[in-house]
């Protein structure tokens, strides 16, 4: 028999705690790729920049760590997260796989006047590449694979790809700085578009799964150079 929730009384409205509030504010710039991994988050610092006491700081802290965005390192304190190559590789073949599915789905399912929504976000983006406005693209890029989370019509698949999103942000914003990144990534869009477009979702997803595979690359090819230097 199914459980009838409609006798029990609202859950009452709740206001972030401060901790939470600079939790959220650090977790949006980290996903922004304006702290990327290991940038030293310095409580005394933060706790300057937010008007805030270090206790709320330590707290806020504390929340990060639980969602992985954020590491506590002996002697050095907590740091944006930096996981292991292997662990990197490992989150991106999940991400590969969960856009994969979104696409394939907008390509079956989504309205055709979504679709030309989707392909009117891609071309607008095309001035951002032009201009190389990397901060302009990398919000754009991110609303745009946001699109795609939503446009499968699966709200649990959404919520899936999004948290994934926001563990991977940090790296796939710090790859768009990458020689001639912006203009490949565009073109990857391009591709998986056009699949969806034309309502093929082997396709969309196969175009989904070489994005996410350039795009890892691409921070393979940057940390050698930076091993380099």
């Amino acid at each position: 028999m199914p459980l009838d929730l409609s006798a029990l009384p609202a859950a009452p409205e709740t206001r972030p705690t401060l901790a939470e509030a600079i939790a959220a504010a650090l977790a949006e710039a980290i996903t922004r790729g304006e702290m990327p991994p290991g940038t030293t988050l310095e409580e005394e610092r933060l706790a300057l920049a937010h008007g805030a006491s270090r206790t709320p700081v330590r707290e806020a802290l504390r929340l990060l760590v639980a969602t992985g965005l954020v590491e506590q390192r002996p002697r050095r304190g907590a740091v944006v997260a930096r996981p292991e190559p292997r662990r990197v590789a490992e989150m991106f073949a999940v991400m590969a796989e969960l856009e994969a599915i979104c696409a394939r789905l907008c390509a079956e399912a989504l309205p055709r006047r979504e679709k030309t929504k989707l392909k009117m976000r891609h071309e607008a983006m095309a001035r951002l590449v032009a201009a190389h406005d990397l901060g302009g693209y990398r919000a754009a890029n991110v609303a745009f694979h946001e699109a795609l989370y939503q446009g499968a019509g699966n709200e649990y698949l959404a919520e899936l790809a999004e948290v994934t999103r926001r563990r991977l942000a940090p790296f796939r914003a710090a790859q768009l700085g990458g020689k001639d990144r912006l203009a490949a990534s565009h073109a990857e869009h391009g591709a998986i578009i056009e699949a969806i477009c034309a309502g093929d979702g082997a396709a969309a997803a196969a175009a989904v799964r070489a994005h996410l595979a350039a795009t890892e690359g691409s921070l393979g090819v940057m940390a050698g150079r930076e091993a380099r230097i």
